[in-house]
This record gives structure tokens, sequence and C-alpha cells, in this order.
């Protein structure tokens, strides 16, 4: 399992819900910027819309482009959010959204679960508490590339848990994620701040690795 402090900078426009006509789900494109420390090392990736971005590699003290294969990933990565789902922005995309039914969620819990279909083929099902209809699980299959540099489509799983309360919002704090039914890494977050002045030199992609703060 991975462990990792991170600080996550987030610019978009928020008013669209999930059953809301398609007329007002017309925010842009979330512009991201994420700051990893691991083991020391500091690593950034900024992305500006799905097709823009930048990344920091503290290990080498670089800065490049994003690849490709970084903006797929962070697409998948929009795709399976909650956020994405409640703010409709999967209709952009053609999506339909349907009821995925009633699940096991352990003792004496059920889950209520709906399921966005893309026009690629690509499922996500998002699974709310019954009692207190609160994100409780993400769950897509996705493939990717083996040590081996073959091809295998695995099983992913977000469980969202540990609910506190701020300014009358409940927020999870801890999200852990599993492969295959293994745990891979844990999302722990220490504060959350809700819609804080954030300037856009956050995003600008630096001149040099000596501009990084």
């Amino acid at each position: 399992m991975i462990k990792k402090s991170l600080t996550i900078f987030a610019s978009c426009l928020a008013f669209a819900v999930l059953l809301a006509p398609p007329a007002l789900s017309q925010a842009p494109a979330a512009t991201i910027s994420t700051d990893y420390k691991g083991q020391g090392v500091r690593s950034i990736q900024t992305n500006i819309g799905a097709d823009k971005g930048w990344v920091y590699d503290g290990m080498t003290k670089t800065i490049s482009d994003m690849k490709a294969e970084q903006f797929e990933d962070f697409r998948t990565s929009l795709r399976t959010s909650v956020d994405n789902l409640l703010r409709g922005e999967w209709r952009r995309e053609g999506a339909s959204l349907a009821y995925a039914g009633r699940r096991e969620a352990g003792l004496a819990r059920r889950n209520e679960a709906v399921r966005v279909t893309y026009p690629d083929g690509f499922t996500v099902d998002f699974e709310f508490g019954a009692r207190d209809g609160l994100p409780a699980k993400v769950l897509y299959k996705r493939t990717i590339k083996t040590e081996d540099e073959k091809e295998a489509v695995v099983t992913e799983e977000d469980r969202i848990e540990r609910y506190l309360t701020f300014g009358g919002v409940q927020v999870p704090f801890t999200i852990d994620h599993y492969r295959d039914g293994v745990q891979s890494s844990r999302i722990a977050y220490d504060s959350v701040e809700f819609n804080p002045a954030i300037p856009d030199t956050l995003f600008a992609k630096p001149a040099n690795p000596k501009a990084i703060k």
C-alpha cells in the first residue's frame, strides 16, 4: 500500500446536479493541481482541462508536458469521480445514467447503485448508502499494462469512508483504493477548505524547476 501526503487545488464552476437538465451542465472542465510528497520526494501534476497539463518530477528535478497516457489516466479519474457524477459532466460525452439496484454493504447495510455508461463502452458504478445517501463506493474496470508489458483487465474500486462535517457539509476524509480486491493506496485528508481564493498562477507552468516553491 502506498502512503503519501498530498495537497489538491481545484478550480471549476459547480452548479449542475445529478438530475438537472443538460442545459445546466455548462461548467468548464476541471483545472486541478495535485502536489504529492512521498519518501521525501515531491511531485506535482497540473491538469488544465482535459488536454493540457504539466508535471514536475522531484526525483529528477525536471518539468515536462503531460504525455498521452497521463491524459488518459486523468480522463479516467474524472469519469470515475463522484464530483463528475453529481455535476452531470458525464452528459458532455453522451453517457447515459441508469439505476443499478441495491447491493450488500456489510452487516445490516445496503447501498443503492447507479451506473454511468459511456459511448465507448466504459462503465462506472457509484454506490450510495441506502440509509444516509452518502457516496460509499466507486467500481469500474480498466485495461492496464503489466510488468511484462502485457495487457490485463483489472477491477478498480474506491471505498469512501470516515465522513466528517465542516460548515454543515459532510466530507469523506478517507478513500481506500483496491485493485482486484487488494488495497493499493489510501488518501487521508488532514483538512478541507471550501471555496478558497486560488490564483491562476498556481496552475501556470513554471519557467524552470527552480521556480517551484
